[in-house]
Protein backbone atom coordinates (compact mmCIF):
# COMPACT_ATOMS: atom_id res chain seq x y z
CA UNK A 1 0.00 0.00 0.00
CA UNK A 2 1.41 3.41 -0.99
CA UNK A 3 2.01 5.72 1.95
CA UNK A 4 -0.61 8.22 0.71
CA UNK A 5 -3.20 5.46 0.41
CA UNK A 6 -2.27 4.13 3.83
CA UNK A 7 -2.62 7.57 5.44
CA UNK A 8 -5.98 8.00 3.73
CA UNK A 9 -7.22 4.70 5.19
CA UNK A 10 -5.83 5.51 8.63
CA UNK A 11 -7.61 8.86 8.57
CA UNK A 12 -10.91 7.30 7.51
CA UNK A 13 -10.73 4.72 10.30
CA UNK A 14 -9.78 7.37 12.87
CA UNK A 15 -12.76 9.56 11.90
CA UNK A 16 -15.16 6.64 12.10
CA UNK A 17 -13.83 5.58 15.51
CA UNK A 18 -13.16 8.90 17.26
CA UNK A 19 -15.68 11.26 15.64
CA UNK A 20 -18.61 8.99 14.88
CA UNK A 21 -18.12 6.56 17.78
CA UNK A 22 -18.33 3.41 15.66
CA UNK A 23 -16.88 0.31 17.27
CA UNK A 24 -13.78 -1.37 15.85
CA UNK A 25 -15.69 -4.54 14.90
CA UNK A 26 -18.24 -2.51 12.92
CA UNK A 27 -15.50 -0.52 11.15
CA UNK A 28 -13.77 -3.77 10.20
CA UNK A 29 -17.00 -5.15 8.72
CA UNK A 30 -17.79 -1.91 6.86
CA UNK A 31 -14.32 -1.64 5.29
CA UNK A 32 -13.74 -5.37 4.77
CA UNK A 33 -10.75 -5.39 7.11
CA UNK A 34 -9.83 -7.58 10.06
CA UNK A 35 -10.39 -6.10 13.51
CA UNK A 36 -6.67 -6.58 14.19
CA UNK A 37 -5.88 -4.35 11.20
CA UNK A 38 -8.29 -1.68 12.42
CA UNK A 39 -6.68 -1.75 15.86
CA UNK A 40 -3.19 -1.52 14.35
CA UNK A 41 -4.12 1.41 12.11
CA UNK A 42 -5.72 3.29 15.02
CA UNK A 43 -2.42 2.99 16.83
CA UNK A 44 -0.67 4.26 13.70
CA UNK A 45 -3.05 7.24 13.73
CA UNK A 46 -1.46 8.32 17.00
CA UNK A 47 2.07 7.64 15.77
CA UNK A 48 1.48 9.72 12.62
CA UNK A 49 -0.05 12.51 14.71
CA UNK A 50 -3.31 12.21 12.80
CA UNK A 51 -4.96 11.74 16.17
CA UNK A 52 -3.76 13.60 19.24
CA UNK A 53 -5.29 12.53 22.53
CA UNK A 54 -5.43 15.10 25.32
CA UNK A 55 -6.90 14.87 28.80
CA UNK A 56 -8.77 17.92 30.07
CA UNK A 57 -8.34 17.98 33.83
CA UNK A 58 -11.54 19.27 35.49
CA UNK A 59 -11.50 21.90 38.23
CA UNK A 60 -10.75 20.33 41.60
CA UNK A 61 -8.72 17.42 40.20
CA UNK A 62 -4.98 17.49 40.92
CA UNK A 63 -3.66 14.59 38.86
CA UNK A 64 -0.21 16.10 38.25
CA UNK A 65 0.26 16.89 41.95
CA UNK A 66 -0.82 13.36 42.86
CA UNK A 67 1.73 11.92 40.43
CA UNK A 68 4.48 14.13 41.88
CA UNK A 69 3.56 13.02 45.39
CA UNK A 70 3.61 9.36 44.38
CA UNK A 71 7.01 9.73 42.72
CA UNK A 72 8.52 11.72 45.61
CA UNK A 73 7.61 9.18 48.29
CA UNK A 74 7.21 5.90 46.43
CA UNK A 75 3.45 5.73 46.99
CA UNK A 76 1.14 3.26 45.33
CA UNK A 77 -1.46 6.01 45.09
CA UNK A 78 -2.06 9.59 46.23
CA UNK A 79 -5.46 11.27 46.34
CA UNK A 80 -5.49 15.05 46.67
CA UNK A 81 -8.61 17.12 47.32
CA UNK A 82 -9.36 20.81 47.37
CA UNK A 83 -10.07 22.21 50.81
CA UNK A 84 -9.70 25.33 52.93
CA UNK A 85 -7.44 25.94 55.92
CA UNK A 86 -9.98 25.07 58.60
CA UNK A 87 -9.06 21.70 60.18
CA UNK A 88 -12.67 20.57 60.51
CA UNK A 89 -13.33 21.29 56.83
CA UNK A 90 -10.13 19.48 55.80
CA UNK A 91 -11.22 16.42 57.79
CA UNK A 92 -14.63 16.42 56.12
CA UNK A 93 -13.17 16.82 52.62
CA UNK A 94 -10.50 14.14 52.93
CA UNK A 95 -12.98 11.92 54.76
CA UNK A 96 -15.36 12.15 51.79
CA UNK A 97 -12.50 11.31 49.39
CA UNK A 98 -11.53 8.33 51.56
CA UNK A 99 -15.15 7.13 51.55
CA UNK A 100 -15.21 7.15 47.74
CA UNK A 101 -11.85 5.38 47.62
CA UNK A 102 -13.11 2.55 49.83
CA UNK A 103 -16.43 2.28 47.98
CA UNK A 104 -14.73 1.98 44.59
CA UNK A 105 -11.67 -0.16 45.41
CA UNK A 106 -12.87 -2.64 48.04
CA UNK A 107 -12.59 -6.20 46.80
CA UNK A 108 -14.43 -9.35 47.79
CA UNK A 109 -13.06 -11.13 50.84
CA UNK A 110 -10.90 -8.27 52.09
CA UNK A 111 -10.06 -7.78 55.76
CA UNK A 112 -10.17 -4.09 56.64
CA UNK A 113 -8.14 -2.85 59.58
CA UNK A 114 -9.32 0.44 61.04
CA UNK A 115 -7.71 2.54 63.74
CA UNK A 116 -9.68 4.00 66.64
CA UNK A 117 -9.88 7.61 67.83
CA UNK A 118 -9.47 9.29 64.43
CA UNK A 119 -11.67 12.22 63.45
CA UNK A 120 -10.70 11.79 59.79
CA UNK A 121 -11.90 8.18 59.84
CA UNK A 122 -15.14 9.24 61.52
CA UNK A 123 -15.64 11.74 58.69
CA UNK A 124 -14.99 8.92 56.23
CA UNK A 125 -17.66 6.57 57.58
CA UNK A 126 -20.13 9.45 57.88
CA UNK A 127 -19.64 10.16 54.14
CA UNK A 128 -19.79 6.55 52.94
CA UNK A 129 -22.67 4.94 51.08
CA UNK A 130 -23.62 1.32 51.76
CA UNK A 131 -22.24 -1.21 49.29
CA UNK A 132 -25.02 -2.57 47.07
CA UNK A 133 -24.24 -6.20 47.90
CA UNK A 134 -22.29 -8.33 50.33
CA UNK A 135 -18.68 -9.07 49.36
CA UNK A 136 -17.73 -11.04 52.48
CA UNK A 137 -15.54 -8.42 54.13
CA UNK A 138 -14.24 -8.32 57.69
CA UNK A 139 -13.58 -5.15 59.68
CA UNK A 140 -10.99 -5.40 62.45
CA UNK A 141 -10.19 -2.75 65.04
CA UNK A 142 -6.37 -2.36 65.01
CA UNK A 143 -6.02 -0.06 68.04
CA UNK A 144 -7.58 -0.66 71.42
CA UNK A 145 -11.06 0.88 71.42
CA UNK A 146 -11.78 0.91 75.16
CA UNK A 147 -11.62 4.28 76.87
CA UNK A 148 -13.58 6.97 78.66
CA UNK A 149 -17.27 5.96 78.28
CA UNK A 150 -18.15 9.45 77.03
CA UNK A 151 -15.81 8.95 74.03
CA UNK A 152 -15.69 5.17 73.65
CA UNK A 153 -18.85 5.18 71.54
CA UNK A 154 -16.85 6.98 68.80
CA UNK A 155 -14.44 4.06 68.41
CA UNK A 156 -17.27 1.53 68.55
CA UNK A 157 -19.35 3.53 66.07
CA UNK A 158 -16.40 3.77 63.69
CA UNK A 159 -15.86 0.01 63.48
CA UNK A 160 -19.49 -1.05 63.61
CA UNK A 161 -20.59 1.56 61.05
CA UNK A 162 -17.85 0.59 58.57
CA UNK A 163 -18.80 -3.08 58.93
CA UNK A 164 -22.44 -2.20 58.32
CA UNK A 165 -21.65 -0.07 55.25
CA UNK A 166 -19.47 -2.79 53.72
CA UNK A 167 -21.92 -5.52 54.77
CA UNK A 168 -19.08 -7.13 56.69
CA UNK A 169 -18.39 -8.66 60.07
CA UNK A 170 -16.96 -6.44 62.83
CA UNK A 171 -14.24 -7.56 65.27
CA UNK A 172 -13.53 -5.24 68.19
CA UNK A 173 -10.29 -4.87 70.11
CA UNK A 174 -11.74 -4.86 73.61
CA UNK A 175 -8.78 -3.26 75.35
CA UNK A 176 -7.54 0.29 75.90
CA UNK A 177 -5.16 1.81 73.38
CA UNK A 178 -2.73 2.60 76.20
CA UNK A 179 -2.44 0.59 79.41
CA UNK A 180 -0.99 1.70 82.74
CA UNK A 181 2.05 -0.57 82.50
CA UNK A 182 3.80 -3.04 80.24
CA UNK A 183 2.71 -5.87 82.55
CA UNK A 184 -0.93 -4.82 82.21
CA UNK A 185 -0.52 -4.76 78.42
CA UNK A 186 0.83 -8.32 78.50
CA UNK A 187 -2.18 -9.43 80.52
CA UNK A 188 -4.53 -7.90 77.95
CA UNK A 189 -2.62 -9.51 75.10
CA UNK A 190 -3.18 -12.94 76.67
CA UNK A 191 -6.88 -12.29 77.25
CA UNK A 192 -9.00 -14.82 75.30
CA UNK A 193 -11.23 -12.00 74.01
CA UNK A 194 -8.30 -9.83 72.90
CA UNK A 195 -5.80 -12.31 71.46
CA UNK A 196 -8.04 -13.51 68.57
CA UNK A 197 -8.35 -9.91 67.36
CA UNK A 198 -4.60 -9.32 67.58
CA UNK A 199 -4.03 -12.50 65.57
CA UNK A 200 -6.17 -11.10 62.75
CA UNK A 201 -3.76 -8.18 62.22
CA UNK A 202 -1.65 -10.33 59.88
CA UNK A 203 -4.72 -10.99 57.72
CA UNK A 204 -5.48 -7.31 57.08
CA UNK A 205 -5.41 -6.43 53.36
CA UNK A 206 -6.61 -2.82 53.65
CA UNK A 207 -5.61 -0.66 56.62
CA UNK A 208 -7.31 2.70 57.18
CA UNK A 209 -5.39 4.89 59.61
CA UNK A 210 -5.16 8.45 60.78
CA UNK A 211 -1.79 10.12 61.33
CA UNK A 212 -1.36 11.92 64.66
CA UNK A 213 1.07 14.43 66.07
CA UNK A 214 2.81 14.14 69.44
CA UNK A 215 0.21 16.54 70.83
CA UNK A 216 -2.93 14.37 71.11
CA UNK A 217 -6.13 15.35 69.31
CA UNK A 218 -9.28 16.37 71.16
CA UNK A 219 -10.92 13.03 70.39
CA UNK A 220 -7.92 11.03 71.60
CA UNK A 221 -7.65 13.18 74.73
CA UNK A 222 -11.32 12.68 75.53
CA UNK A 223 -10.86 8.90 75.21
CA UNK A 224 -8.19 8.85 77.94
CA UNK A 225 -5.77 6.94 75.68
CA UNK A 226 -2.94 9.42 76.03
CA UNK A 227 0.45 9.61 77.67
CA UNK A 228 0.99 12.17 80.42
CA UNK A 229 2.89 15.43 79.95
CA UNK A 230 6.24 14.01 81.09
CA UNK A 231 5.87 11.02 78.77
CA UNK A 232 5.02 13.28 75.83
CA UNK A 233 8.11 15.37 76.65
CA UNK A 234 10.17 12.16 76.51
CA UNK A 235 8.82 11.40 73.05
CA UNK A 236 9.66 14.92 71.86
CA UNK A 237 13.19 14.65 73.31
CA UNK A 238 13.66 11.43 71.34
CA UNK A 239 12.62 13.29 68.16
CA UNK A 240 9.06 12.03 67.74
CA UNK A 241 6.94 14.06 65.31
CA UNK A 242 3.94 11.79 64.78
CA UNK A 243 2.25 8.45 65.27
CA UNK A 244 0.09 5.84 63.65
CA UNK A 245 -1.92 3.68 66.07
CA UNK A 246 0.08 5.36 68.91
CA UNK A 247 3.35 3.99 67.48
CA UNK A 248 5.64 7.02 67.25
CA UNK A 249 8.29 7.91 64.65
CA UNK A 250 10.67 10.80 63.97
CA UNK A 251 10.93 13.17 60.99
CA UNK A 252 12.76 10.52 58.96
CA UNK A 253 10.12 7.89 59.70
CA UNK A 254 12.37 5.96 62.08
CA UNK A 255 10.44 4.41 65.00
CA UNK A 256 10.94 6.21 68.32
CA UNK A 257 11.37 3.25 70.64
CA UNK A 258 10.80 3.86 74.35
CA UNK A 259 9.26 1.78 77.16
CA UNK A 260 5.98 3.56 76.35
CA UNK A 261 5.68 1.40 73.24
CA UNK A 262 5.19 -1.70 75.42
CA UNK A 263 2.05 -0.17 76.91
CA UNK A 264 0.25 0.23 73.56
CA UNK A 265 -2.26 -2.36 72.39
CA UNK A 266 -2.55 -2.08 68.65
CA UNK A 267 -0.93 -2.85 65.34
CA UNK A 268 2.86 -2.48 65.15
CA UNK A 269 4.37 -0.26 62.45
CA UNK A 270 6.14 -3.19 60.83
CA UNK A 271 2.81 -5.06 60.65
CA UNK A 272 1.23 -2.03 59.00
CA UNK A 273 4.05 -1.93 56.47
CA UNK A 274 3.23 -5.49 55.39
CA UNK A 275 -0.40 -4.66 54.60
CA UNK A 276 -0.95 -4.60 50.81
CA UNK A 277 -2.82 -1.28 51.03
CA UNK A 278 -2.06 0.89 54.05
CA UNK A 279 -4.02 4.13 53.65
CA UNK A 280 -3.15 7.26 55.62
CA UNK A 281 -6.00 9.77 55.82
CA UNK A 282 -4.69 13.07 57.15
CA UNK A 283 -4.13 16.70 56.21
CA UNK A 284 -3.65 20.22 57.43
CA UNK A 285 -0.66 22.37 58.29
CA UNK A 286 -0.45 21.08 61.87
CA UNK A 287 0.12 17.51 60.66
CA UNK A 288 2.59 18.23 57.86
CA UNK A 289 5.71 16.99 59.69
CA UNK A 290 3.90 13.89 60.98
CA UNK A 291 2.60 13.00 57.52
CA UNK A 292 6.05 13.44 56.00
CA UNK A 293 7.56 11.20 58.68
CA UNK A 294 4.97 8.51 57.91
CA UNK A 295 5.78 8.77 54.20
CA UNK A 296 9.54 8.68 54.68
CA UNK A 297 9.25 5.60 56.87
CA UNK A 298 7.08 3.93 54.21
CA UNK A 299 4.52 3.11 56.90
CA UNK A 300 1.72 3.88 54.44
CA UNK A 301 1.57 3.34 50.69
CA UNK A 302 -1.60 5.35 49.93
CA UNK A 303 -2.15 8.93 51.10
CA UNK A 304 -5.40 10.88 51.03
CA UNK A 305 -4.79 14.54 51.85
CA UNK A 306 -5.59 18.15 50.94
CA UNK A 307 -3.99 20.18 48.15
CA UNK A 308 -2.01 22.57 50.36
CA UNK A 309 -0.49 19.71 52.36
CA UNK A 310 0.31 17.73 49.19
CA UNK A 311 2.07 20.74 47.64
CA UNK A 312 4.10 21.30 50.83
CA UNK A 313 5.10 17.61 50.92
CA UNK A 314 6.29 17.70 47.31
CA UNK A 315 8.25 20.91 47.93
CA UNK A 316 9.85 19.40 51.04
CA UNK A 317 10.87 16.31 49.07
CA UNK A 318 12.54 18.51 46.44
CA UNK A 319 14.56 20.45 48.98
CA UNK A 320 15.78 17.55 51.10
CA UNK A 321 17.13 14.07 50.50
CA UNK A 322 15.49 11.68 52.97
CA UNK A 323 17.49 8.78 54.40
CA UNK A 324 16.77 5.27 53.12
CA UNK A 325 13.71 3.51 54.59
CA UNK A 326 14.21 2.02 58.04
CA UNK A 327 15.56 -1.51 58.14
CA UNK A 328 12.93 -3.35 60.11
CA UNK A 329 14.06 -6.96 59.99
CA UNK A 330 14.88 -8.08 63.48
CA UNK A 331 14.32 -4.62 64.92
CA UNK A 332 13.30 -4.61 68.61
CA UNK A 333 9.95 -3.20 69.57
CA UNK A 334 11.11 -1.31 72.66
CA UNK A 335 14.05 -0.12 74.68
CA UNK A 336 14.44 -0.93 78.33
Amino acid sequence: MARRDELRLITKIARLYYERGIRQAEIAAQLDLSQATVSRLLKRAEEERIVRITVSVPHGAFTELEEELQAAYGLKEAIVVESGEDEEQIMRDIGAAAAYYVETTLKSGETIGISSWSSSLLAMVDAMHPLPRSISTKVVQILGGVGNPSAENHATHLTRRLASLTRGEATFLTAPGITGSAEMARIYLEDPFVRPTIEQFEQVTLALVGIGTVEPSKLLTSSGNIFNAAELDLLRERGAVGDICLRFFDQHGTPVLTPLNDRVIGMQLEQLQRVPRSVGIAGGRRKLQAIQGALRGRWINVLITDRATAAALVEAARSTTPPPPSVLAGQPTSHD
